[in-house]
C-alpha cells in the first residue's frame, strides 16, 4: 500500500490528506498545531503535532518508509523551503510541493521537490488524486461522472493488441485513440518523443512502452484503470 506524508494542514493540505485516505492511501499527517491535528487524527494512519523543519523530530516520524511526501506549507516560504530540503537529506524518494511564486518554485526544484505546483486550496482534492495516479497524463470532464482521459499504459498492456487487453470488457472504458511516442535523440542531445497519431485503432494494434491511450468513460472505470 503507498504511503503518504502531508506537511502542513491549511485547507489545501487538508484537502490532500481527505482524498489521499478516502482513496485508502496510508497517511502520515504533520503540522506545528495541535488543534489542528486534534481534528484531524482519527481520518488518518497517524497525525503528528511538530516542527517540520526540525531534523530529530521529522526522523522520529518514520519518514523512511514514506512513498510520497506533499510539502502543502503555503503561507511561510523559509518553512516551505527548509523543509523541502530536510525531506530530501532524509532519503524521501518523492517530494510534491507547492509554490507560491515562480522564484520559490525554482528553488524547490533545486532543493530536490520532484514536482511544484502553484495551485489554490480548493485544488488540493485533485492534486492528491494525480499522486495517486501519475500514470494519468491529462483529464477533461464531460459531463458529471464521466470523462475523456490520457493515460499511460499498464505494464502488463505492452505488447499485446487492443484486442487482447479489451479495455471495455476489462475496465469499462472506451479507446478513442494512441498517440505512439518514439524516443529520440535530437543533433543537440536532447531527449523527446516522435509522436504519431492513431485515432482509429484497430483491433490488432499493439501497445508500446511509451505510447498514451486517449480513453472515455465513467470516472471511477478511469481511476481503476490508472490505480497501481
Amino acid at each position: 500500500m503507498l504511503q503518504f506524508a502531508v506537511i502542513g494542514l491549511g485547507r489545501f493540505g487538508t484537502a490532500i490528506v481527505r482524498t489521499l485516505a478516502q482513496k485508502g492511501a496510508e497517511v502520515l499527517a504533520i503540522d506545528n498545531d495541535p488543534e489542528v491535528i486534534e481534528s484531524i487524527k482519527d481520518q488518518v494512519t497517524q497525525a503528528v503535532c511538530l516542527d517540520a523543519t526540525n531534523e530529530a523530530a521529522m526522523r522520529s516520524t518514520g519518514l523512511e518508509g514514506i512513498d510520497t511526501a506533499i510539502v502543502a506549507v503555503g503561507e511561510s516560504v523559509e518553512t516551505s523551503v527548509m523543509t523541502t530540503a530536510l525531506l530530501s537529506k532524509l532519503g524521501v524518494p518523492r517530494i510534491v510541493a507547492r509554490a507560491t511564486n515562480e522564484l520559490h518554485h525554482l528553488i524547490l526544484e533545486e532543493i530536490g521537490a520532484v514536482r511544484v505546483v502553484n495551485i489554490e486550496q480548493e485544488m488540493g482534492e485533485e492534486l492528491a488524486k494525480s499522486i495517486l495516479a501519475p500514470d494519468l497524463q491529462e483529464k477533461i470532464t464531460l459531463t458529471s461522472g464521466h470523462s475523456l482521459a490520457e493515460v499511460l499504459p499498464r505494464p502488463e498492456f505492452v505488447g499485446r493488441t487492443i484486442r487482447e487487453i479489451d479495455l471495455r470488457a476489462r475496465y469499462g472504458v472506451n479507446l478513442i485513440s494512441i498517440q505512439h511516442r518514439r524516443p529520440e535523440v535530437t543533433d543537440q542531445g536532447e531527449n523527446r518523443f516522435d509522436v504519431t497519431v492513431n485515432d482509429l485503432p484497430s483491433p490488432d494494434d499493439r501497445v508500446n512502452a511509451h505510447d498514451i491511450l486517449v480513453v472515455v468513460g465513467p470516472d471511477e472505470a478511469i481511476e481503476r484503470l490508472v490505480s497501481p
